[in-house]
């Protein structure tokens, strides 16, 4: 146990700390594949295989002070502790949480080992004990802590009161819940952790990507802060040749669930654009793991079925209320909880889209309306119209989508801030059904418009570091102190 005086110090404590248990459960590993030794019992009862947890602990004589920012507040006096993993992954925002919680609390800070193990399954990577894949995952939980589903969960995020004179949890993800999310980022994904941005865009189509990539190749070696483009698979473009766009198409992106580019840029700065595929399950899988990441905010882009006459295809929908239909999220977040929309992100989406068609005024109002969105999770709802449709009609909504109510509700529930913008591609109520050549069409003009639309927001918010992206409005009565 050590008492800390600045953030970079708690940082640095946490990674010896950290780096001491990996050492010592690769060590077990290791002495176990080659040795059939199991590890001391002594070992793992002193703890040697936790992770490190900070513990603060804040006495105010009175009240806390009443400050307005959004994150790096004491709500009440006591005793808040996390665990943390990757503390050298995660140094950067650590800090950013702890600088603020330093300077203007009394507070006393120690770090210590927790009582929460690392699973093995986490330092495999780290610790490269090979062959160790050989052995069966029950034989290796007899002697070695595993991933435990009880002690992985997100009730700090979805509320669940603490008892009073209980301890308060200090961020909303502890140890474990992160590592089980950095290994399904990787899984699903195909690319490291390590190379995800702080900017995120979602969208539901493969030829976003193509767009994607065509304009990130652009900005590689230019006056861009732009370093590298990472692509599923492995291949990261540095240095762009005649070659690169084929390498990319050759990449083994296919093999992924949901396949993830990064157009990387210094700490982190950069855009991270995700092909979620079709449907809010996915919707919910990704923003679940991606929010341990606590990126500054995601967008999606995707297609939309426009529910009003005055609508052509190729227009936009800046979503501004959801009627969520989707139901994944209804057990956690039930779906009379309203979802608002964040106006710093609604205000940048809009003055994209100005720059990005170079319309403005009526024109702009033409094609771009903002109103609610209904997200279905029947990809066929068109066949069971006559059920919804008196609902549809009574929530005013102008398009229909399959994931954007479940990323907005998700960036609510996670406290990561969202937006959505949405191109009619087909007016399922008047007509035009999407078909093939029409869709084709429409692919190839309205494409690359409206990604660039997206990466114009981002390029926007992230102008300022992403200081005016923390809303209150994400944040409960009783929150973490930690964003």
């Amino acid at each position: 146990m050590t008492k800390l005086t600045t953030p970079a110090a708690v940082v640095d404590a946490l990674d010896k700390l950290y780096s001491e248990a990996v050492e010592a459960l690769s060590g077990a590993l290791d002495l176990y594949l080659h040795k059939g030794t199991p590890p001391d019992t002594n070992l793992r009862d002193s703890g040697a295989f936790c992770y490190p947890q900070i513990r603060l602990t804040y006495d105010p004589d009175g009240p806390p002070p009443p400050i307005s920012r959004a994150f790096g507040k004491m709500s009440e006096a006591g005793i808040y502790i996390s665990s943390f993993t990757r503390p050298d992954f995660f140094r950067p925002y650590l800090i950013e949480q702890l600088t603020p919680l330093m300077r203007d609390y009394d507070i006393e800070v120690v770090v210590e080992r927790s009582s929460q193990e690392i699973p093995y399954a986490y330092v495999w990577e780290q610790g490269q004990a090979e062959g160790l894949e050989e052995i069966s995952p029950a034989e290796l939980a007899r002697w070695f802590p595993s991933p435990q589903l009880a002690d992985i969960g997100d009730e700090v995020a979805d509320g669940e009161l603490y008892e009073p004179y209980e301890t308060h949890p200090l961020a909303l993800f502890d140890g474990p819940r992160v590592d089980l999310s950095l290994k399904r980022l990787q899984h699903y994904t195909g690319t490291p952790v390590e190379h995800f941005q702080h900017y995120v865009l979602f969208t539901n189509y493969h030829r976003y990507v193509d767009a994607f990539c065509d304009w990130a190749l652009t900005q590689i070696g230019t006056d861009s802060h732009y370093t590298s483009l990472s692509v599923p698979g492995g291949l990261e473009v540095s240095d762009v040749t005649e070659a690169s766009r084929a390498d990319i198409d050759a990449a083994p992106w296919r093999r992924f669930q949901m396949p993830a580019y990064h157009l990387r840029a210094p700490n982190g700065a950069g855009i991270t654009l995700v092909n979620i595929g079709v449907g809010p399950s996915n919707a919910k899988t990704i923003t679940d793991h991606l929010a341990v990441l606590r990126p500054q905010v995601w967008l999606m882009v995707g297609h939309c079925g426009g529910l009003r006459h005055s609508q052509s295809i190729g227009d936009y929908v800046l979503a501004h209320a959801y009627l969520r239909e989707d139901h994944v999220l209804d057990s956690v977040l039930p779906p009379e909880i309203p979802v608002p929309a964040l106006a710093e992100v609604q205000v940048a989406l809009q003055e994209a889209a100005a720059r990005v068609t170079g319309e403005t005024g009526d024109a702009l109002k033409r094609r771009l309306r903002t109103g609610t969105v209904v997200t279905t999770d029947d990809r066929n709802w068109e066949l069971r119209f006559t059920a919804s449709a008196r609902r549809f009609n009574k929530s005013r909504a102008i398009a229909i989508d399959m994931e954007s109510a479940t990323i907005a509700a998700n960036g609510y529930r996670l406290r990561v801030p969202y937006g959505v913008l949405l191109c009619v591609s087909d007016k399922p109520l008047h007509g035009e059904i999407k078909l093939p050549g029409a869709a084709n069409r429409f692919y190839e003009r309205a494409i690359g418009e409206h990604i660039r639309i997206g990466i114009e927001t981002l390029e926007m918010l992230a102008a300022d570091k992403g200081a005016k992206l923390h809303s209150r409005k994400l944040r409960a009565f009783d929150e973490p102190p930690f964003r």
